[in-house]
């Protein structure tokens, strides 16, 4: 009864049967035996018809067609081979059968073609990447691809173009090999290998015609140092099945193969089935399984899943509607469980015994990849590749992301290379052809200096200068040794064979392997050769005469400093000025007078500053703070124009002719350019017409042109690079100087072929030998000790002090007298608070406004400066008061008179005596020290109500003072 319920679900094999189809087809039923074990439960069973290929794709096809036609089996394991497996997919599409695939790797075979196609295998293209970054790791350029020439090696060459295109290397050879080549084919293309310079190559087929490939290559001995191999995993997949002389010629190869997990149940299945190949075989030579039948292992529990996921239960055929006349390719019909068998099998997902089994759009997804080395008996894991992270030592299984893609080899292990050198292969050689590198140099005529050919008798040339001993310094601190000889581009008649584009563009058509000469790196040129690093100091520059500036500039001696500095100076100079008035004014009797007196004073004062030449003594505090700040800024300011004048004067001697290109181009001046050089297309993109370019050959040319003048024949400027300059400056510098900016330029460079191998290293070396000594003994030699001076007569541009030097200074001063005007300010209004407080009537803002002005108008006689009296005797024996005055001479102004009151005459009046009432000038005159003059001020009063006021005023002042006079105290 429980037979009868079994539901069998057809399913074809189809493979070879030889001894790999033997041990696929073992670990298949292997699978299925260890399913169904343990799953009594299950309905369905698959039940396995095999069919052999006979390893040929006619044989593929007709096992397909017969298991889809007479048996009618609801799905195909197999084939082995990609190029067999193209014809099964389109069966199984017209069939709606599932075909699945556990080795046919090819990209070609894509999925998407067909949606009842699944590869239970990897894409040969997942691999790719993985060989990129070992490529970059070590820093290859160059790759040649050996493969088979069929589906299989075919599909992985466009996919691995693109990987090495994201390491910046490239294929410079495809060396296809068929499957049936014979030996001498193989070594035939091997020898061509060996002509080549490139010497990292990259193998993909399969280990049949691997073995006899590096068989062949040991023999000729391509497995030595300087060369590099790199296998795929179509090879490091089968090792266990290669020949062990095989595996001993392979010692230094590279390969990555798909990472194997080790768990319990491969180590279980790895025992069961060597003993199941015993028994069933106990003398046949099966070999070992390998990842692909492990691959076939999980194909089968993967189906047995699905089948019984589908619920298939009535797994036949529907007819199709064909003629009486059809063919058997179309006399099948079609599966009706197909569409429901292949979505059960596109969603099942399990743990295999070869990783994790998930198909996405139909594929297997790749798991990391591990990168071994051949070291003799087999292969030695030296790392692993994952998609996420690079070259890494260990794999992460915790989950952790670091967020970063490394390919540096620091994260391989240790590597044995082919010969067992001690450090990586380059990657290429000079070819084995035994030609030198032809290295093209220019035939010039002027600034021989740079490059110099002479002619032999025989024809032979000769070539030396700057640009030569560099190169000759260069490739000789190569790592390794480059044969060359220097090649002349010149005609029969020894004259060059065309410009500098020409030059190099010889090294595209393959006439010249390098150019060695002052060739300048130049963008366009770059898009069919490569430069190395400049050697020489860049950058495009403008020559002219000199002449004397005989020009008499009467304003000269403003030029030091901008207008805007100049501007700026004039106002701190009076904001100075009127600050120290103000702080001086009510206690400083040099501060005090007529009007335009103070006026006067204001602008003497703050001016005379600026030479330190004044005479007036400051008694305030508050200014004495702020002239010690202002006389720093004064000093340094006066220091800074004393400078900057003494240098117009002293290095403004000379002037160029012309000072900017522009002049050049409105005046339609003729310029020169050097024949040959670039500078001629530099000049017309500057905006020249081409009627005002002139060429020249030589120093001695560039000179007469430049003495005659544009109005003359002869040109006005020429233009061209600074190494140039500085050679013709060097002997003619006292005639012309460098005018006008630099513009870019690259400096010059050695040319080789687009991509060459050389570029990299060379460039390496040029950075060596121009930090060296050995450079600066090049450049002694050749462009002599002015190659680093500036002529005499060389323009220094001047350049006018402006306020940005010194808005700093300004600033402080400005923040101090702020600062103590503020502070005057309040202790003034402190003062005379009784006014602000006045709450009379009468009294309104503009009232006390004019109050205050009139106490800040008249004298602070509580100020230590005019409390200072002395007794001296008058002539007629009488002693008198006096109050000092530090000025005299000049005629008091109202606000210097005393206010007295009518009753002054009144010897009974407290204030007729009082010297407060009476002004008094002091003789300075240090000849009449002796002597004091004295004069009665003349007392005025318009109201007695003024005087009575004031008289109040001052006796509120000073009624805390004590008096003395010849009357008494008061």
């Amino acid at each position: 009864m429980a037979a009868a319920q079994i539901i069998p679900i057809r399913v074809g094999v189809v493979i070879d049967m030889d001894d790999y189809g033997e041990m696929a087809l073992t670990c298949i039923s292997m699978a299925l035996s260890d399913f169904y074990a343990n799953r009594g439960h299950y309905k369905t069973r698959l039940v396995l018809t095999n069919r052999d290929s006979k390893g040929d794709i006619v044989g593929a096809a007709a096992a397909a067609l017969d298991l889809l036609k007479n048996v009618e089996v609801q799905a195909i394991i197999g084939p082995l081979y990609s190029e067999q497996a193209s014809f099964l997919i389109a069966l199984g599409h017209k069939a709606q059968v599932p075909i699945i695939t556990f080795s046919a790797t090819s990209p070609s075979l894509s999925s998407l073609q067909s949606p009842y196609f699944v590869r239970a295998t990897l894409n040969d293209s997942s691999q790719v990447d993985a060989i990129g970054a070992i490529i970059k790791a070590f820093g290859w350029r160059e790759v040649v691809p050996i493969y088979v020439d069929n589906e299989f090696g075919e599909g992985i060459i466009p996919f691995l173009t693109d990987a090495l295109e994201k390491v910046n290397a490239r294929l410079t050879y495809r060396s296809v090999i068929s499957s049936l080549a014979t030996d001498d084919q193989i070594v035939a293309e091997l020898y061509k290998l060996m002509t080549m310079q490139t010497r990292v190559f990259v193998v993909h087929m399969l280990s049949p015609l691997a073995s006899r490939l590096f068989t062949k290559a040991k023999q000729l001995g391509m497995m030595s140092q300087e060369y590099a191999w790199i296998i795929t995993d179509g090879i490091t997949n089968e090792l266990n099945s290669m020949d062990r002389s095989v595996i001993e010629s392979m010692l230094g190869v590279i390969g990555v193969k798909p990472y194997l997990p080790k768990t319990n149940e491969l180590d279980d299945f790895t025992i069961r089935f060597k003993k199941t190949v015993r028994n069933n075989s106990p003398k046949a030579l099966i070999p070992d399984f390998d990842i692909f039948g492990l691959w076939a292992y999980d194909s089968a529990i993967a189906l047995a899943m699905a089948a019984e996921k589908a619920s298939l239960r009535n797994a036949t055929y529907r007819e199709a509607n064909v003629s009486r006349n059809s063919t058997d390719l179309e006399a099948f019909g079609v599966s009706d469980s197909g569409p429901g068998l292949i979505q059960a099998l596109s969603t099942t997902t399990f743990k295999g015994l070869a990783g994790d089994f998930k198909l996405v759009d139909g594929q297997l997804q790749a798991p990391p990849y591990e990168i071994v080395n051949m070291v003799g008996p087999g292969d030695r894991g030296i790392g692993y590749w994952t998609k996420e992270s690079g070259i890494v030592k260990e794999l992460n299984f915790t989950g952790a992301n670091t967020n970063t893609y490394s390919t540096s080899k620091s994260n391989l292990g240790s590597i044995i290379w082919p010969g067992d050198p001690t450090s990586s292969p380059k990657g290429w050689v000079i070819p084995t052809n035994g030609k030198k590198l032809r290295v093209g140099v220019p035939v010039k005529e002027g600034f021989t200096e740079f490059v110099h050919v002479t002619w032999n008798s025989d024809n032979s040339a000769k070539v030396k200068g700057y640009c030569i001993d560099v190169f000759d310094a260069v490739m000789a601190a190569l790592p390794y040794g480059v044969p060359y000889e220097y090649i002349p581009f010149a005609t029969p008649d020894h004259k060059m064979a065309g410009d500098y584009h020409d030059l190099a563009y010889q090294v595209f058509l393959g006439n010249f392997d390098a150019v060695a000469g002052d060739v300048t790196i130049v963008g366009n040129r770059s898009q069919y050769i490569d430069f190395t690093l400049p050697y020489t100091e860049s950058g495009i520059s403008m020559v002219v005469p000199i002449q004397d500036d005989k020009r008499k500039n009467t304003w000269l001696f403003v030029k030091p400093l901008t207008w805007e500095l100049w501007l700026t100076s004039f106002c701190s100079f009076v904001f100075i000025g009127v600050l120290i008035w103000i702080l001086e004014h009510r206690i400083n009797e040099d501060f005090r007078g007529p009007l335009w007196y103070q006026v006067g004073m204001i602008f003497w004062f703050a001016f005379s500053t600026m030479v330190f030449a004044h005479k007036e003594r400051v008694v305030s505090n508050l200014a004495r703070f702020v002239l010690i700040i202002w006389f720093l800024v004064v000093l340094i300011l006066t220091q800074s124009y004393t400078a900057s004048l003494a240098s117009m004067l002293t290095v403004q001697k000379l002037q160029p002719k012309v000072r900017d290109v522009s002049e050049l181009i409105k005046n339609k001046e003729y310029v020169g350019y050097m024949k040959g050089s670039f500078v001629k297309g530099f000049l017309k993109d500057m905006k020249f017409d081409a009627s005002q370019l002139k060429e020249y050959g030589s120093m001695e040319q560039l000179d007469e042109f430049l003495s005659k003048g544009s109005k003359n024949g002869g040109i006005g400027a020429y233009f061209h690079e600074i190494p140039y300059i500085k050679l013709f400056l060097g002997k003619y510098g006292s005639k012309y100087t460098t005018a006008g900016p630099t513009y870019k330029a690259n400096g010059f460079g050695f040319v080789f072929p687009k991509g060459s191998p050389l570029v990299p290293d060379v460039s390496r070396a040029i950075l060596n030998v121009t930090e060296s000594q050995q450079m600066v003994e090049i450049e002694n030699k050749w462009l002599g000790d002015n190659k680093i001076k500036c002529p005499d007569s060389e323009l220094y541009p001047f350049k006018s002090l402006g306020l940005a030097s010194f808005w700093g200074l300004f600033l402080i001063v400005g923040i101090v007298g702020i600062v103590a005007f503020i502070i005057y300010m309040i202790r003034f209004l402190h003062e005379n608070r009784s006014v602000i407080e006045r709450s009379d009537p009468d009294s309104t803002p503009w009232t006390k406004i004019l109050e205050l002005l009139r106490k800040f108008e008249n004298k602070d006689l509580s100020s230590h400066t005019f409390k200072k009296y002395k007794l001296t005797e008058r002539e007629d024996g009488s002693s008198g008061d006096f109050m000092h005055s530090p000025r005299e001479n000049y005629q008091q102004s109202p606000s210097n008179f005393s206010l007295a009151s009518p009753r002054t005459n009144d010897p009974s009046s407290p204030l007729s005596t009082s010297p407060l009432l009476h002004g008094v000038n002091f003789q300075r005159d240090q000849r009449r020290s002796e002597e004091i003059a004295t004069t009665t001020i003349r007392q005025q009063a318009e109201s007695s109500h003024e005087v009575v006021n004031r008289e109040t005023e001052l006796v509120d002042l000073n009624a805390n003072e004590c008096i003395t006079s010849h009357d008494g105290i008061h």
